[in-house]
Formats: structure tokens, sequence, C-alpha cells
């Protein structure tokens, strides 16, 4: 799979109308000097942030959704299960459609930062009724499909009242992109990253235990609650960077944790890191057809996830299917 991933993050950064060969590419990356300006440019300033933010957005979504469907014991589990996607759009919708310009902060990065904010202000509303009501299975999950459902009524309202030009903004980032791609957002979501997984590789065997079920996990000392109050937290904050510079990408973390699954099983010292690498791949192909579908046109992102993401999901139901009846 890390093969796999290398190979299509290269076959993405040398897809386009420059006309650069592999080989550009790979000498291009490892010596800049070697080539001239204008494809020097190509490639550092568009290509390769454009390739590597679809990787970290990818992986950060396929962890998120792996952890997810651990701790709530669901495998159609995602970071859209417990609304924080729809919670960062609102936060977008609502930079855009109030024109927000706050002093000290880049006007490139205003409807980021909200929708950050949405999604962490979604994670604490959720996690203190959580508290509140004891951290269940049952409860986190029907809060976050109540949470959904009022954010969904909420992001039509404030497209309902935006101007023309603001409700094209906003029904454009709820689709999903990476073309703003640039080095400091790939920083952004590769340090949240990097911040987050030890702490999924400190849980790892607690995780694995509470996969055979939750007395199972609690005979061997897991506090299981609140493993799972830390785990969404991590969670909803790996989602809300990600999306906070792409917009809603579906499917990444429903899809990626099951190919990680089948090919891996339960065990997460495996599982964790093959759910990030096929989260990864999912979305760097995704990003490389949505530059090759329609020549010169950008697909948004989220549009072909979707695509690609609805029959590759079926496909896995019915193998499992299948497997179960044998």
């Amino acid at each position: 799979m890390f093969f796999c991933l290398v190979g299509i993050l290269l076959y993405n950064i040398s897809a386009g109308p420059a006309g650069l060969t592999f080989a550009d590419i790979v000498s291009g990356v490892l010596n800049p000097e070697s080539l001239d300006p204008a494809n020097e440019t190509i490639i550092w300033q568009y290509r390769l942030p454009y390739a590597l933010l679809a990787l970290v957005v990818g992986a950060s979504l396929g962890l998120a959704g792996a952890e997810m469907q651990t701790v709530l014991n669901n495998p159609l589990a995602s970071p859209s299960t417990l609304g924080i996607l729809y919670a960062a759009t609102l936060g977008a919708s609502i930079a855009i459609l109030l024109h927000i310009a706050p002093a000290g902060i880049s006007q490139n990065y205003v409807i980021p930062v909200f929708a950050f904010l949405g999604a962490v202000i979604a994670v604490f509303i959720l996690l203190a009724v959580s508290r509140f009501f004891g951290a269940t299975v049952d409860t986190v999950i029907l809060f976050g499909i109540a949470l959904v459902f009022a954010l969904q009524a909420l992001i039509s309202l404030t497209q309902f009242v935006a101007d023309a030009d603001s409700l094209q903004q906003i029904v454009f980032w709820t689709m999903g992109s990476l073309a703003r791609a640039t080095w400091e957002k790939v920083a952004i979501v590769a340090g949240v990253f990097l911040i987050c997984l030890p702490f999924s590789i400190r849980h790892l065997w607690k995780m694995t235990a509470l996969r055979a079920g939750e007395e199972y996990a609690k005979s061997y000392g897991v506090s299981v609650e609140r493993l799972r109050l830390i785990v969404l937290l991590r969670v909803s904050l790996l989602t809300a960077a990600a999306v906070s510079f792409t917009g809603v990408i579906g499917f990444i973390g429903l899809v990626g944790p099951h190919i990680s699954r089948l090919a891996f099983g339960e065990d997460h010292r495996f599982y964790l890191p093959g759910a990030a690498l096929a989260g990864a791949i999912i979305l760097v192909g995704a990003s490389l057809l949505s530059k090759s579908l329609i020549p010169g046109i950008l697909i948004p992102d989220g549009i072909v996830t979707a695509l690609i993401g609805i029959p590759l999901f079926l496909t896995l139901l019915i193998n499992q299917k299948r497997k179960r009846e044998r």
C-alpha cells in the first residue's frame, strides 16, 4: 500500500497540461535546480502542494474513520456521522454569508478558520452531552444524528438568505476541493496528523481489546467511556483540520477503514496505519481523476470521492456478505 501510494502520488504530480514526463517530476523533486523556472514553479508551487494536501487530508480522514468505527462499534461510522463535516460547513457558510474579515487574519484563511471553529464547537457540544448522559455508543450516535439534521437545516437557512455570489461560494465549498492547496495548508494538516498519531499509537492495545467487546475491554482494566471520549476528541481534531481547507470530502473515512480491515484484520497495530494509507490512496487517486476526467476542467474532489466511493463501498459490503455466507 505504501509503494502504491508513492506511485500514484508521483503520477498525480506528473499529470497535467504542462507536458512534464515522469522522469522530469522525479528529477525535479530530487533536484529542483535541474528544472527551468517555469517548470519549477509548476511543480513546487502548484502540483506538489496539491498532491501532498490530498495525501495528508486522506490519511487524516482514513485514520479518523477507523478510530470512530472502533469506539462506536459501528462499521458505518465516519466523520460525517457525528456532524463534524456539517459543522465545518456551517462555520464556512457563516463566514461567507456575513463577509467576515477580522483584523489580523488573511482573507484566504478566514473561511478555513471559521470552518475549524464550527467543527470544534460541535465537538465540545458532543463531548459535553456525552459526558452528561454517559458516553455510551447509543448516546453518541443518536446525538450525532440529531446534530447532523440540525446543522443541515442551518446550512440550508444560510443558503436561503445568501445573495447570488455568497450562495455560489457556499455551494462550491460544500463540494470539496483541493484546488487552493498551499505549502502552509499542507504543513498545518500534516502537523495536526503528526500530533494525533502518537496518541493513536498509545491506545493501540486498548482499541484492539475494545473490538472484542466492551465487557472484554473492561476485564483488562480499560475505562471504555473515558477512552471513547478521548478518541472522539482526537477524531474531531483530525477531521476539523482536514476539511477546514478543502470543504466537505466524504466517503474517505468510511471506505478507507473497510479496505484496511479486509487487508489487515482487527489488530490495530496494522489496521490504523492501513486505514490512513487507504484514505491517502483514495483521495490522491480521486485528485488525479478530478483533473484528468475532463481536460482543462478541475472537478471538485468531493464529487469524485462520492462517485468512486459509493460503488467501492457497495462492492466491499457485497464481498463481506458473501464471505459470511460461506
